[in-house]
């Protein structure tokens, strides 16, 4: 089966969770042996992470017709696409966009991840999908999060082919209800325009029926996994919890979906209880000066940290150190990060407002405005040497069995499903 999919982050260059998701699904479907994934990222680097995928980087595929030559082709664009892809895209022009601002290569530049004019990027990246959607031969298209369905609607009115969407986040969910009418707006037609919508839980499904007023028999619930800790990673070593001051984390964009002024103020209980405990509020976003502030109002900006966002091998090196991780989210559709921390032996506290919560086991579930819940099972863990040794092993083995490859699996028979729904109609 040939899938033509839509993304747009991917490790090593991750902003967000999206980056992680993308990685991890590619990888899944890929384990499934018979899956030919052609990836479509706005700006890869040429350094992307071992990938099963062939990835097109958007931002060298020509919307003009330039006279060039192989040898300027390759000097330009050889360290991401090869000069022939090039040449063969550029024989699918479809229209005349001279007014738009293209390079000498007549391809759109793109400044990656989440800039000022994000909606004219997404708006020039499903331009850019009409051109690939006719070179490319696909059975079905998949298409990541808000910022291409555009490019995945396009790709389906050229091709006639199937389309799939992968909800990962909606606006409901990163705004708290003050949603942005540009965003729904794109949301809800990438949904109406679907054949089939994966949704990261089933909390973000009901979302997508009830507030985005969609089919329930075409939404399907397709939870995220995490990958096993390379050797490096696991090879990191954890202090002894027994024999130290603790350490709690929160690690996640500092932002009013994600709760952070619940962590504080949770913080601020335990330690009216004990001063043996230190706070980490790791990641960056636009509450952290309030955060600052906030633990400093309380009196406790001596057991707080704010070392800021926090990348690769790093976030690792912070969870092995941490003796609870915290994930306090007002509305999170999934969140990864918790199974990351269970991965590294960190026993996890997480709001019963995540995707994640429906299918983890040995954590502890709060709800996000429940302070006095949070305090107490933050002193627990600290204080209950047995506590933590059960919440640590048993956490470590449940999340090995929460594969990419049973995702993939899952999605899989989704595209079955979607294709042979299709075809009869």
């Amino acid at each position: 089966m040939k899938i033509l999919m839509f993304g747009w982050e991917y490790p090593p260059h991750i902003y967000g969770g999206l980056a992680t998701a993308n990685f991890g699904i590619t990888e899944g479907l890929h384990a499934q042996g018979d899956m030919d994934i052609t990836l479509c990222l706005p700006r890869p680097f040429g350094d992307e992470d071992q990938t099963s995928a062939k990835i097109i980087a958007m931002n060298a595929v020509p919307v003009v017709w330039r006279e060039v030559g192989y040898d300027e082709v390759k000097a330009k664009v050889g360290h991401i696409m090869e000069p022939e892809h090039y040449f063969n895209l550029r024989n699918h022009l479809y229209a005349d966009f001279n007014y738009l601002h293209t390079d000498e290569l007549g391809c759109m530049e793109f400044v990656g991840g989440y800039p000022q004019n994000l909606h004219e990027e997404i708006n020039n990246y499903s331009i850019i999908a009409g051109v690939v959607a006719r070179e490319q031969q696909f059975d079905i298209i998949h298409a990541h999060d808000w910022l291409t369905f555009p490019a995945g609607i396009h790709a389906k009115q050229v091709s006639g082919k199937p389309l799939c969407i992968h909800v990962h986040a909606t606006d409901f969910d990163r705004s708290r209800g003050k949603v942005n009418p540009t965003v729904y707006a794109i949301e809800k037609n990438g949904m109406d325009q679907a054949d089939s919508i994966m949704c990261v839980s089933e909390l973000t499904r009901q979302t997508v029926i009830r507030h985005y007023h969609q089919d329930p028999a075409k939404c399907f619930t397709t939870h995220n996994a995490v990958y096993p800790l390379r050797q490096e990673l696991a090879d990191i070593p954890r202090p002894n919890h027994a024999s130290r001051e603790k350490i709690v984390t929160f690690l996640g964009r500092i932002t009013m979906q994600k709760g952070p002024e619940y962590f504080v103020e949770a913080a601020n209980l335990v330690l009216h209880r004990t001063r043996n405990v230190r706070f980490c509020m790791a990641g960056s976003g636009d509450m952290m000066n309030q955060m600052i502030y906030l633990a400093a109002e309380r009196g406790i900006a001596d057991r707080f940290h704010f070392p800021g966002f926090m990348k690769g091998r790093e976030v690792y090196e912070c969870l092995k150190n941490s003796d609870v991780y915290v994930m306090p989210s007002v509305s999170e559709p999934f969140g990864i990060s918790p199974l990351e921390a269970m991965q590294c032996g960190t026993p996890s506290i997480i709001s019963k407002q995540s995707g994640c919560a429906e299918i983890l086991n040995n954590c502890i579930k709060v709800d996000y405005w429940d302070i006095h819940a949070i305090a107490d099972a933050i002193y627990s863990i600290c204080h209950n040497s047995a506590l933590f040794d059960f919440l640590q092993k048993e956490g470590r083995k449940e999340v090995a069995q929460i594969t990419w490859e049973k995702v993939g699996e899952k999605i899989k028979d989704i595209y079955l499903r979607t294709i042979r729904k299709s075809t009869y109609h």
